[in-house]
This record gives structure tokens, C-alpha cells and sequence, in this order.
């Protein structure tokens, strides 16, 4: 298959106009040569038949006449000199050779991807190109003549003649024809070698023109299998059919990306053998600096050895002088008491002597009682004929131990110096653990460092402080198992096989706090604020608190979106809230080691305000039940009982406080309430005096209800003052409204929306709300509930 069916046809639609033409230009036919004649479509791809174009003539003629057929030709040849005029398909030409020549639905997608490039092709079949193969049809025309005839032979025979007059008659047309057409071909000077050679010298430069054209064409897919760009027909009907292609714009960034990837690799790699050679110089460097340190170090242990040598030298040479000494004073001092006898042997034996030469016997004999004496004595005398010494001296061994280990150690590596220990890092504690770090400024060999720490007293005597070790690999260690909050101070020391460095210096880390606990019955709220308060569960103080919110947005999703207040110095902080929401609030704990976990989180419902009970304020008689916010109280006459009291409590009044409401603005609640009750509500200062009733002073307002034989009856007091008013629906629920901006205090019956008593009163400063019982029973106080519309007052 050609790897180009465009140029293919091209190339056997021309050379079939030039099988018959010869060297010299043939003269253009006249009309009526050229309408018999019948121009014969050539297969595509060179099939077997095509070079049959001069089949063997039947032995029947048609029946249709020499100008009929030339009429067919014309038609036929004008169909082909102008295919631009009749609008040449080719997209349908490919369609019908791809189904043709077994191409299946995949080469759609291929079709889709080479569609852009089939108008390239469709070029080529320009007006231009056309009369290039248009100066040969006349030899075109005159070569497809006879095989009309022929085949207008063939149709005839196939049809049957009805005599053998009419047969004969045809043949003798045929021959006329053929004689016409053999002397067209001798006027034209032609001859089968001739043709042959014009054709094969016509195909050759054909071929060539082909080639640069196939040149000249730009390349416009890119096949991925080879690594090549190609055309887009090389893909449908070239060597390239079964290679997968794909867009040239798309491969060239693919390729420049890949490039780009590589450029990048490269330049990563240059950076690395700058490092690398970089590196290496300072590793030359080093080199030389361990050579001058171990050649200081040789000197130092040559001259320690030389100096150890000298001084064992000295030391011996002394003793051996000193036993010479010894040896010398012993033997003079025997030799001088061997004299001292000697001396005294001969002045006896003088005397002696001398005796004998006396005549007087009686001088003898006192003079020989004398000298025996003597002699007896001097005899007894023991006289030491031993040496008192002996000339050898003894065998000294100078010790040379020390200098071996002195010469031993030369090789040895120098004990490291002191590590230096970095400070506490930003966030690198826990409650219970702390990463610290250290580093050693010098080019010593470490085999393990020592890290030793306690916890830091107040004391200035810390002696019963226990002080933990830990031997580590690395520059760094995590320590658990601390307590929160803590302050420690660790200091670590470098080792390797030569000894132990000094220790660092000293360095205080400190422990995150531990989370802290909410107050959920000190928190209060309202539509558009909350009071949160909590408290630090460590003993020692910590810098600051963050206050986490997260506002739920979507329920069912469990969204939030979560803000941050911080730098909070105390344990409580009032929030800005947006009203009908609900919130998730935490608090973390904040020192110079780092946050503390999250405490536990409260949920807050911004629809109204909300308060409790402050406990420390109740009456001895008055009982808060389970739920937090409903009061009891039993049958007792004398409400100034002998009960314990707090400091803070009421002992006249059975009545108790709720907590302080610090926000400005209109704020609501109610009170479930039965008609056979006596009780109190209101609002008081903090101040309000303990051993008196509601109602009754300057510092609180309230709403009274008597139970008299005859009616209900209600009272507004403030300051033991009340307002003449009947209320003939006795309210079972009582709404309360405190309008601080408007200085108003309102009270209302929930049931029936009506309008009770408002105090007009200026408020100079937060209230609480307030509730006693006078006689046996309950009040049930409900909080959190959105001001009702009825409440707003002219």
C-alpha cells in the first residue's frame, strides 16, 4: 500500500494518460475525434487489470455506433479534466477506501483526530494540478477510444446478434476503426518502444516530483511508536496505520514540557554537585585542620612523655644517690667503731704488758685484780664482724606505664567539648512533654550525649529535687511523663570513648498547661453576647487564655466556622454572638511552652437570655431541684431557723438570687407560677440588704403575690411602695422584660399577652434576678426564650 492514496491516484490517473504518448507533443484533437472517446476509471491501488487496457477484442461488435461512443468520451473526459468544477469529496473518497480496505469503526477516532489536516490534502487536488495532467489528453482520449470500442463490442456480444449480416457489418466498422486509430498513431510518429520509453522516463521524473512534494509537505501529526512526526495520511494508509499519533502541537508541549522536567532535574543535579563540591572543600579544609590538631596533639603527648621520662629519670637516679649514702654513713660508721675497738684491744694489751714487768707482787696483784676486771668486761662486749651494709645496690625498674598510656593516647581522639543547649522552641511542649534540642559547635567525635534534668524550685535549696539522666543518639529529645505546667531546667554533656565533656549550660524549659474547666453554671447569655467563665487547673499561673467558637452552620453536616479570641489575661471573657445561632465554646490555656488542649466544649443558644441560680444566695430553706432553675420550699413557720448560713445568704427572706445579667439591651424570662402560692420576683442590685424582703428598699423592684380570703392580690413594691392595681386574671406564666436601655422593668401574663406593671427606673448598675417564696410551694424559672412581639410597649 502507498503511503500516500492522495498522491497515488494522482500518479496513476497521469501515468495512464501518458501509456501511449510519445516523445513528440501530440496536437490537440479535434471535437469530433474527441467525442468518441471514453475515458476508464483505474483502480486506486494498482490492481491487476489496470495495465489491461487493450483487452483482447471479442469476436462480436456492439451495436453502438462510433459516435456514441465518442459523445461517452467527451462526457467522460470533461468529468475528468475539470474534477474542481464538479466539486471533488475527498473526505467521502477516504470513507469509501477505509470501509473498502477493512478499516473499522476504531479509525474513526483517528479520522476525528487527522480531520483538520484533510483539507491540507484536498489542496493538492488544485486547478493547477489538473492542467498539469490535463496536457496529456489527447493521447489520454485517443488510448481510451479503442477500448470503448471494445468494450461497446464486448456489451454487444453479450447481448447477442440477431444475424451474422449485421455481425459482419460490425466487424468491418471495427476494423475501419481500428485502421483510423493505427494511422492517428502514425501520424503522431509513436511506437511501442517509443511509448514504453516516454512512460518510463515520464514515471521516473513523476516519481521524483512526488518525492519533494511528499518533502515539501509539512509534517502534521507526531507518531508516538517511532518518535517521528509524520503526515496525517501516513497514519491512515502508510507504515504508520497500527502506531499510535497524536496532535503535533499537543507532542510539542509534551516534548518541551519534558524538557522543561529535565532542565529542571539537571539544574537540581548541579545544585547537588555544587553542594558536593562544596562539600568537599570544606571537608579539605577540615582535612587540614585535623592534621594541624593531631600533629599539636603528638607534640603535646611527645613532649608529656619526654616530660614523664625525665622526671622518672631524676627520681630514680635520686633514690640510687641516697641509697649510695645510706651505704657510705654505714660502713664508716663500723669502720670508725672497729677502730674505737682496736684502740682499745691495744691500750689493754699495752697495760698488760706493762703489768707483768711490775716485781712488786703485792702492786701485781692489785693491779691484775684491776685489769682482770677490765678484761672480763671489755671481753663481754659483743663485736659486730658483719658488714653493715653490702656494696650491690638493689635492682631498680624505672615504671613506664604512665608513658605507655601516654603513648597510647596519641592516637586516641580528644574527650568532646561542651555542648551548647538551645532554647525552648515555639510550640514544643505538651501538658506532659517537651522536645529539646542542643547542638555541638565544634568538630569533636560524639558517640552518645547525657541529658540530665529536674523540675525547677522556688526554694533556693533545691537538693531534694530527683534528677533524671538520658543517654541519646541524636540532638534532640522528647521527654514525657512531666507534669503541666511545670518549669524544668536540663543541661547535657557530650561522650565518646576518650571521656566526658562539661556540661552545657543550664536551660529552663517549661510545660503547656493543662486544659482548663468551663463553668457551665456561670455562663449567661443573651441574643447577642455570652458571659463564659472558667478556671486554670494548675498551680502555677499561666500567661493568657484563648477562647475558641465554632458557629454551627449546617446541622446536618456538622459544619462550622471556627474564630479565636485571644490574649484573654483572666478566667472569664464576654463574647460578641450573633443572635439565633448556636456556638461551641472552648477554652486553651496559653504559657510560654506552648497551648494546653481544648477543654471540653459548652454549647450556647443565642435565642434569649439566659442565667442560674446562684446557690450562695438561697435562704437555708429554699431547695434548688435537679433541673437547676425550679425552687421548693417546705411547710416551716419560723424562716429565721437556726440552719447553717453562707455569708452571702438571704436569712429573712426565703429568696435567692440568680446570676448577674451584664448586658445591656432588653432581656426576657419567665416564671411558671400556681395560684395558691405566695412569692416574690424581680430584679435586685448585688447589694441588696440579706435580712430584709424583696421589694421592700431602694435596691430591688418585685412583683408580690398576697392570697387574701376574699381575692388575689398583687403588688409592684420598690422601696415598700406599690401602685393601686387589680388583676383579674390571676397569671399561672409571668413574663419579666428588663429594658435596660429604656430603663424599664415589665411584667407580664404569657398566657394571655397582656400587660401587667412596668417600673420606669433608672438602673445604675447590672441587676440580678431575684425570687422568694412566703408560703410552701414552687416556682419554675425558664430562660433562653426569644422576647415575645406583645412585649414591645408604646
Amino acid at each position: 500500500m502507498s503511503s500516500r492514496s492522495g498522491s497515488t491516484r494522482d500518479y496513476e490517473t497521469r501515468g495512464q494518460s501518458r501509456h501511449h504518448s510519445a516523445s513528440p507533443p501530440v496536437p490537440e484533437p479535434s471535437d469530433t475525434e474527441t467525442e468518441g472517446l471514453i475515458f476508464y476509471h483505474m483502480d486506486l491501488y494498482g490492481s491487476k487489470e489496470r495495465f489491461d487496457i487493450f483487452p483482447e477484442e471479442p469476436s462480436g461488435r456492439g451495436d453502438r455506433s462510433l459516435g456514441d461512443t465518442r459523445r461517452e468520451s467527451a462526457l467522460s473526459s470533461e468529468k475528468v479534466q475539470c474534477p474542481q468544477e464538479v466539486g471533488y469529496d475527498l473526505e467521502k473518497e477516504v470513507a469509501e477506501l477505509a470501509k473498502m480496505y477493512g478499516l473499522d469503526e476504531d479509525r474513526e477516532k483517528e479520522l476525528e483526530l487527522l480531520g483538520g489536516h484533510l483539507e491540507k490534502v484536498e489542496s493538492r487536488w488544485s486547478p493547477a494540478h489538473t492542467e498539469k495532467a490535463g496536457s496529456q489528453d489527447s493521447i489520454y482520449n485517443i488510448s481510451k477510444s479503442s477500448s470503448s470500442v471494445r468494450d461497446s463490442s464486448q456489451s454487444t456480444k453479450q447481448q447477442g446478434l440477431p444475424d451474422e449480416a449485421s455481425q459482419g457489418e460490425n466487424q468491418s466498422k471495427a476494423r475501419a476503426d481500428d485502421e483510423a486509430e493505427s494511422s492517428i498513431w502514425s501520424r503522431g510518429g509513436l511506437s511501442s518502444g517509443g511509448v514504453s520509453d516516454e512512460w518510463n522516463s515520464q514515471a521516473v521524473s513523476e516519481e521524483e516530483e512526488e518525492e519533494e512534494e511528499e518533502e515539501a509537505e509539512a509534517a502534521d501529526v507526531f507518531c508516538s511508536t517511532c518518535k517521528i512526526p509524520i503526515r496525517a495520511f501516513d497514519k491512515l494508509f502508510g507504515d504508520h496505520k497500527d502506531h499510535e499519533v497524536a496532535q503535533l502541537p499537543s507532542a510539542v508541549e509534551s516534548e518541551k514540557e519534558e524538557i522543561h522536567k529535565n532542565m529542571c532535574k539537571l539544574e537540581e543535579q548541579i545544585a547537588q554537585m555544587e553542594n558536593v563540591a562544596s562539600h568537599l572543600e570544606e571537608i579539605f579544609i577540615t582535612v587540614e585542620e585535623n592534621f594541624g590538631r593531631q600533629e599539636q596533639n603528638f607534640e603535646v603527648h611527645y613532649n608529656d612523655a619526654v616530660q614523664v621520662l625525665a622526671q622518672k629519670y631524676e627520681e630514680q637516679l635520686e633514690a640510687l644517690g641516697e641509697e649510695k649514702r645510706q651505704k657510705l654513713e654505714a660502713l664508716y660508721e663500723q669502720l670508725v667503731s672497729c677502730g674505737k675497738h682496736l684502740d682499745t684491744c691495744k691500750e689493754l694489751t699495752d697495760e698488760t704488758q706493762e703489768l707483768f714487768l711490775e716485781n712488786d707482787k703485792a702492786e701485781f696483784m692489785k693491779a691484775a685484780v684491776t685489769m682482770v676486771d677490765r678484761l672480763e668486761e671489755f671481753l663481754k662486749q659483743e663485736v659486730d664482724l658483719e658488714l653493715s651494709t653490702l656494696p650491690d645496690f638493689e635492682e631498680r625498674v624505672i615504671d613506664v606505664s604512665e608513658v605507655e598510656q601516654l603513648m597510647n593516647s596519641i592516637n586516641a581522639i580528644p574527650a568532646p567539648c561542651a555542648p551548647v543547649i538551645n532554647p525552648q522552641a515555639p510550640n514544643a511542649a505538651t501538658g506532659t512533654s517537651l522536645r529539646v534540642c542542643w547542638g555541638l559547635f565544634s568538630d569533636d567525635t560524639v558517640e552518645c550525649y547525657q541529658l540530665c534534668y529536674q523540675p525547677v524550685s522556688n526554694e533556693r535549696h533545691s537538693d531534694g529535687q530527683a534528677e533524671h539522666t538520658l543517654k541519646v543518639k541524636e540532638t534532640y529529645c522528647t521527654i514525657t511523663d512531666l507534669l503541666p505546667n511545670t518549669q524544668y531546667e536540663f543541661w547535657v554533656s557530650a561522650l565518646n570513648a576518650s571521656g566526658i565533656s562539661p556540661p552545657s549550660e543550664r536551660a529552663v524549659y517549661v510545660t503547656a498547661p493543662s486544659p482548663p474547666t468551663i463553668k457551665n453554671k456561670k455562663i449567661r447569655s443573651c441574643e447577642n453576647a455570652a458571659l463564659v467563665c472558667w478556671e486554670s487547673r494548675d498551680i502555677n499561673p499561666v500567661d493568657s487564655y484563648t477562647v475558641e467558637l465554632s458557629k454551627l452552620t449546617d446541622e446536618e453536616n456538622d459544619d462550622f466556622i471556627t474564630e479565636s479570641i485571644v490574649g484573654i489575661p483572666n478566667c472569664e471573657v464576654l463574647i460578641h454572638l450573633q443572635p439565633t445561632q448556636k456556638y461551641h465554646i472552648c477554652v486553651r490555656a496559653q504559657n510560654q511552652g506552648g497551648s494546653s488542649e481544648r477543654s471540653e466544649p459548652v454549647l450556647i443558644h443565642t435565642t434569649g437570655t439566659c442565667f442560674y441560680l446562684n446557690e450562695d444566695t438561697a435562704h437555708p430553706l429554699l431547695a434548688i431541684l435537679d433541673d437547676g432553675f425550679t425552687i421548693s420550699c417546705d411547710e416551716l413557720e419560723n424562716p429565721e431557723c437556726d440552719l447553717p448560713v453562707y455569708d452571702n445568704s438571704f436569712t429573712r427572706c426565703i429568696a435567692i438570687l440568680g446570676s448577674l445579667i451584664p448586658f445591656p439591651g432588653k432581656h426576657y424570662w419567665e416564671v411558671e407560677v400556681t395560684e395558691d402560692t405566695e412569692y416574690r420576683i424581680g430584679v435586685a442590685f448585688e447589694n441588696t440588704p440579706r435580712h430584709g424582703h424583696l421589694g421592700a428598699n431602694n435596691s430591688s423592684w418585685c412583683m408580690r403575690h398576697i392570697i387574701t380570703p376574699s381575692r388575689h392580690k398583687y403588688e409592684f413594691l420598690h422601696s415598700g411602695m406599690t401602685p393601686d392595681i387589680r388583676i383579674t386574671v390571676p397569671p399561672r406564666r409571668i413574663g419579666i422584660l428588663l429594658d435596660y436601655e429604656n430603663c424599664r422593668l415589665s411584667f407580664f401574663n404569657a398566657d394571655i399577652a397582656q400587660h401587667l406593671h412596668t417600673f420606669n427606673s433608672h438602673f445604675q448598675h447590672y441587676v440580678h434576678p431575684c425570687f422568694a417564696l412566703e408560703t410552701p410551694g414552687i416556682l419554675r424559672i425558664h430562660t433562653g426564650i426569644t422576647t415575645p412581639p406583645w412585649t414591645a410597649l408604646p
